[in-house]
C-alpha cells in the first residue's frame, strides 16, 4: 500500500516506476485506533440497546399474561393424563404405576 506515489519524470521507465512501502504515520494509527473505538462503542451500545428492548418486551408479556381472565369451560393440562407413547408401546417403562398395571393389547 503507498500512500503518496512516486513522482518519476517522464523518461524514467516510461513513468512507471515502482512505488515503495511507506508506514502509516502516528496520526493515521490514531485515526484508526479512534475510528475501532467507536465502533466498538456503537457494537456495546447496539447489543445493549437490543438486550434491553428484549427485556421490555419479556416484561409486558408476563404482565399481560398475568392479567389475562381465566377461562371456565376449557379443560387444563391437569384435568387430561399425560400419556408416554413410548410406554403405552411398552417399550420403556410407565412411570405411572396405575398404567402399568393396565391390562395388555
Amino acid at each position: 500500500m503507498a500512500t503518496k506515489p512516486n513522482m518519476s519524470l517522464p523518461g524514467q521507465h516510461g513513468g512507471n516506476a515502482p512505488q515503495h512501502f511507506v508506514g502509516p504515520s502516528a496520526r493515521e494509527l490514531r485515526a484508526q485506533a479512534v475510528h475501532r473505538l467507536q465502533v466498538g462503542l456503537m457494537g456495546l451500545a447496539a447489543m445493549l440497546l437490543l438486550v434491553g428492548l428484549a427485556s421490555i418486551i419479556m416484561e409486558r408479556a408476563r404482565m399481560a399474561e398475568s392479567t389475562m381472565p381465566v377461562v371456565v369451560g376449557v379443560p387444563t393440562a391437569a384435568a387430561s393424563p399425560k400419556s408416554d407413547p413410548l410406554a403405552d408401546m411398552g417399550v420403556i417403562p410407565s412411570p405411572d404405576p396405575v398404567r402399568a398395571t393396565a391390562a395388555p393389547r
